[in-house]
């Protein structure tokens, strides 16, 4: 099992112990992932419990909205991938002159309309923002009508794949925008992807904001130090946290530029709107975060 199949299996896990998914529901997921019954059981009974419904989210005095301005119009548009594939993504442009544009990269769930979303809301803010699908193999995330199946697939697909995706989406944003600097943010799995694209090497890059992303098993920035890294956490987040520090470290070690930020109170996919983790307050307070990043790093 790999770092990013530990993770995803993880995720089920979670979600089941906070009520998120029922057991036959985690069960059900496990499966897809590759869990047998045998090991699933004992990983679920460690939860010890089966209430199948989600937690009530905390108080908040920010509005409860999605964090952000009202987003642009996405559409849909096809690109050249690696190899001589063609790619999928939502392509989200910024009205006048774009300050810089970003590459988005998707929950473990795929492109879905909260991540095309965040591309319109960028779009609005002065970023032209390509949110890349990295299910395009598979015939795209729309293809996809139970969710679980698209983490399956997902999870069974090699992470090199995904790097030389993310690669061909930066590639677009230069076509498309050649007098912009490019940058990248990512949530959850797409968090932990934008940290692989950064350790496999990419200085087009600006910027780069991982939202609670788990970090690649030695992952080394050297080929990416001239990046400027804002990591995003939330402190509830005990399982990818436990990461927090190598991240750091490894920034360190590269000397880039970077900066850590943790909110108090806020717990994994703490910026999705559409999720029963969602803090609005946080989620508010990161996307003023990452503009100021976005505005320091990509102008």
């Amino acid at each position: 099992m790999t770092n990013f199949n530990e993770y995803l299996t993880g995720e089920v896990v979670e979600d089941y112990a906070d009520g998120i998914i029922s057991r036959r529901e985690a069960i059900r997921q496990l499966g897809l992932l590759g869990v047998g019954a045998a090991m699933a059981t004992p990983l679920l009974a460690a939860c010890g419990t089966d209430s199948g419904s989600p937690s009530a989210p905390a108080a908040s005095s920010a509005p409860a909205g999605p964090a952000g301005p009202a987003p642009l119009a996405t559409e849909m548009i096809s690109f050249a991938g690696p190899a001589g594939r063609t790619l999928q993504g939502a392509w989200a442009e910024a009205s006048g002159t774009p300050r810089g544009t970003v590459l988005v990269i998707h929950e473990n769930r795929g492109l879905t309309e909260h991540i095309r979303s965040v591309a319109g809301r960028l779009a609005a803010s002065g970023y032209s923002a390509l949110a890349v699908d990295l299910l395009s193999e598979e015939g795209g995330t729309a293809k996809f009508t139970d969710p679980a199946q698209a983490t399956a697939a997902l999870n069974a697909a090699p992470d090199a794949r995904f790097v030389a995706d993310m690669k061909a989406g930066v590639t677009e944003l230069l076509l498309r925008v050649p007098a912009a600097k490019p940058g990248a943010v990512g949530f959850c799995f797409g968090g932990g992807m934008v940290w692989s694209l950064l350790a496999a090497g990419e200085p087009r890059l600006g910027a780069a904001a991982p939202f609670y992303g788990p970090l690649p098993e030695g992952a080394d920035f050297a080929r990416s130090a001239k990046v400027a890294v804002l990591g995003v956490y939330g402190a509830l987040d005990d399982r990818v946290n436990a990461s927090r520090d190598a991240a750091e470290a490894a920034l360190k070690k590269a000397r880039a530029t970077h900066e850590i930020v943790t909110y108090p109170g806020a717990d994994h996919a703490f910026f999705n709107d559409t999720g029963p983790r969602y803090n609005p307050e946080a989620a508010a307070q990161a996307y003023a975060k990452v503009l100021d990043w976005f505005g320091r790093y990509l102008g």
